[in-house]
């Protein structure tokens, strides 16, 4: 049987307490059920239990990271019987920790972050990799205490960068709540005749591809990356592409498709190459599964672009 966990994550004094405070106050989301609220960080900021909608709320504060395991997880459910989970989540705590500890049945329903709009681009730029964990999964960001001089461009592409299906909220100084609807055009040209992929947008491209391959089927490409030979491959195929970066070099890996060629290979393995080709969707033993295949009409020599890793900023 299912546990549904709404997963609230972002740094201290971001603002989550008040968030989960009215949520339980709101009858249409508290109307009785039994709720364990499991706080793995305790800011300023206190939560009031007499002010929940009823008396169904159980409170389980968890600060010990080595506690975040299934027997004692298992333990909290059986001994509180919940419904639903509620849990802060500590922002010096990697989500993967928790995603790979939760006992079975527990599913995660929804997940929400938070930062403050004010100090969130430091966050990023000094703790960059705990603020992609936090992005990486979440269904909205919300970004509170913003001041109308922001810079919601830079934000955007910053979150942006991390991912493309969140949405994303800023509540105001004077309690509005405004939404991010800037769109996000690609930096080049799926009508062109060949779409000629830059080197600074090869993340771009490629996070796209793999999100959205359909759009890409029948495209002619061209753009630099890393030739790959091995026997492990099926015949004729080699993978193309580049290091990728999403946060910081512990995450740096191999981000290629596969080529198809019937002409000889006489590039060497990891050669860097211009590589013109034609996106088809089929079945490839290199994904085990349906993927975009780059039917290969011409490689050519290249140089090492200036910055190898590709990255999203």
């Amino acid at each position: 049987m299912e546990l549904p966990v709404y997963l609230f994550t972002g740094f201290l004094e971001a603002g989550k307490t008040k968030f989960i405070q009215e949520t339980l106050e709101d009858e249409r989301f508290n109307a009785g059920e039994r709720t364990l609220l499991l706080l793995c960080e305790e800011g300023v900021e206190e939560y009031n239990p007499d002010l929940f909608s009823g008396h169904n709320v159980f409170i389980e504060v968890l600060e010990d990271e080595s506690r975040l395991n299934p027997e004692y997880l298992s333990m909290l459910q059986r001994k509180h019987n919940p419904q639903r989970v509620v849990l802060e989540y500590n922002g010096m705590w990697l989500l993967d920790d928790l995603y790979n500890t939760m006992p079975e049945g527990w599913v995660i329903y929804q997940e929400i972050c938070f930062a403050d709009a004010n100090t969130f681009l430091s966050y990023n730029a000094n703790l960059r990799q705990l603020t992609v964990d936090k992005l990486k999964s979440c269904e909205m960001i919300i970004l509170n205490r913003a001041k109308p001089e922001l810079d919601k461009m830079e934000v955007h592409r910053i979150i942006r960068g991390v991912s493309r299906k969140c949405d994303i909220a800023y509540e105001m100084e004077n309690g509005d709540v405004v939404y991010d609807e800037m769109e996000d055009p690609l930096p080049f040209d799926l009508d062109a005749d060949i779409v000629d992929i830059k080197e600074q947008d090869y993340a771009i491209w490629y996070r796209d591809i793999s999100e959205e391959e359909d759009k890409y089927e029948g495209k002619t490409l061209r753009f630099k990356g890393i030739a790959v030979k091995s026997q492990k491959l099926p015949p004729k195929t080699f993978l193309c592409g580049r290091y990728l970066m999403v946060c910081c070099e512990d995450d740096i890996t191999f981000a290629g498709l596969a080529c198809q060629w019937d002409k000889p290979m006489t590039f060497e393995s990891k050669d860097w190459v211009t590589v013109t080709a034609k996106v088809a969707l089929k079945f490839s033993p290199v994904y085990e599964k349906r993927g975009p295949v780059l039917q290969v009409i011409s490689v050519e020599p290249a140089e090492a672009p200036e910055q190898e890793v590709a990255t999203f900023y």
